[in-house]
């Protein structure tokens, strides 16, 4: 972090530079912006941004976690996570892809999915290492690179096949520096889903072209959130890819359960694995074993398969009930996702419309830095129609100008649904509210 920097803040030079690296989920950060305008306006925000899902946590687990908490179970615990969580992972991530039996020492529980991606590149990635990430994508995986000092490779994932990935796209970015390389199916932000066919291919090149130090992280968070009777495919499934593949997951989606921070990442090897119960030593010690006992009575309860099921079905609903509506616009076209609880759509004709790219290009060069048209359209939509979204820059800034798209999460009900996509539909087509709006102070970023 400079001195200009810390001087303007008043901070001295009291934090390290790298602190300046290191990027965020700006979800988490818009919400303070969402609070603001309804205690302005006095009206509620339908809040599209966030991927949480707004189904209750099931009872039977959360009766387990009562449980848990009344028999004690509320002391520190194994690092790695309890041995009776690690055995009911072993075995069912084993029985869903159809793996060889998992040894549970290659288990590691972490608090949610989220330390797992950033621990990968610290324990894999030598400074000047690359890694290979999908953008659009979760932002965390690139928000860690410069941090580490690792070298940021993008793969940018097209709307012409459904944000998938082919061979073509990740071949070339392949080097002898290549360390990491993410994939994510179902996808965040964009629902896509790959086919065993396409990860066939992906798994073939990345045995010819890289050694067997290279590990591919494969964040499966929505694996149980597929639509139109596809099935969840893991790439560690394949064969040689298990001994190079990292599995993640968590219970946030699948189960609803956002709070529970248990995550949970599955090692080519124990001794990887005891790296990373280390790097939880260093962190965190432990996580509350009652969640624990919660995610295991989620994993191993059979009545948790139709809670699963109901959810699935409300979203496949009002995915369909989205995508048409969006696609009823001039101006957005939406693909229709195969998985997760997102649509994409992209918003360049009313871009074009609004004349929202010539608003952009007349902002200071400061403020451009940090926003993007879509961006632009994104707040606009938050002041004056309250629908909260989020723009296509908070899912990878590394070259992502020109790319106009939102992320509308539909982990909300459908009436809020239709609404907001009847207030998308008057705020495309409201040039002179646009105008209104770039001629306020309000803040033209989201930072």
């Amino acid at each position: 972090m400079n001195d200009a920097h810390n001087e303007k803040h008043g901070l001295g030079t009291v934090f390290a530079e790298r602190v300046e690296l290191m990027g965020t989920e700006a979800a988490f950060g818009f919400g303070s912006r969402i609070i603001a305008v309804e205690e302005a306006d006095g009206e509620r925000v339908i809040r599209c941004n966030l991927g949480q899902p707004d189904f209750p946590l099931p009872d039977h687990i959360a009766e387990a976690v009562i449980a848990a908490i009344r028999e004690g179970k509320t002391t520190y615990c194994d690092p790695q996570g309890t041995p009776e969580l690690r055995a009911a992972l072993a075995a069912k991530i084993a029985a869903d892809r159809e793996l060889d039996e998992i040894d549970p020492e290659r288990v590691v529980v972490f608090p949610g999915a989220r330390p797992s991606i950033g621990f990968a590149q610290q324990a894999y990635c030598e400074r000047g290492d690359e890694i290979i990430y999908p953008t659009p994508g979760y932002p965390l995986y690139e928000s860690y690179i410069p941090y580490v000092g690792a070298k940021p490779v993008p793969i940018h994932l097209q709307e012409d096949h459904g944000f998938s990935l082919t061979t073509e796209e990740l071949e070339p970015l392949i080097s002898n520096q290549t360390k990491l390389i993410y994939l994510n199916f179902p996808s965040n932000p964009t629902g896509g889903v790959a086919t065993r066919t396409e990860l066939q291919a992906l798994a073939d090149l990345i045995l010819e072209k890289t050694p067997p130090n290279v590990r591919v992280y494969s964040d499966e968070a929505y694996e149980s959130i597929v639509f139109d009777g596809e099935d969840h495919v893991s790439i560690a499934s394949l064969p040689g890819m298990a001994e190079r593949t990292i599995i993640a997951s968590a219970v946030s989606k699948t189960y609803s359960w956002t709070g529970g921070r248990v995550g949970w990442a599955v090692y080519p090897t124990v001794a990887e694995a005891k790296v990373h119960r280390n790097l939880n030593i260093n962190y965190f010690a432990s996580i509350p074993p009652y969640n624990q006992e919660g995610a295991r009575v989620a994993l191993e309860s059979l009545r948790s398969e139709s809670a699963i099921g109901m959810m699935n079905a409300a979203f496949q609903r009002r995915r369909d009930q989205v995508v048409a509506g969006l696609n009823g616009l001039e101006g957005i076209r939406c693909q229709k996702p195969k998985g997760a609880f997102y649509v994409f759509p992209n918003i360049a004709g009313v871009v074009e419309r609004l004349g929202i790219e010539e608003a952009y290009d007349a902002l200071p060069e400061v403020v451009r830095r940090d926003s993007s048209p879509a961006t632009l359209f994104q707040l606009f939509l938050l002041y004056h129609y309250h629908v909260a979204t989020m723009d296509r820059r908070s899912f990878g800034r590394l070259d992502s100008e020109g790319q106009h798209f939102l992320r509308l999460s539909i982990a909300t009900g459908a009436a809020d649904l239709a609404t907001a996509v009847e207030r998308i539909a008057e705020a495309a087509d409201d040039a002179e509210g646009f105008r209104s709006f770039m001629r306020s102070d309000v803040q033209k970023t989201l930072e």
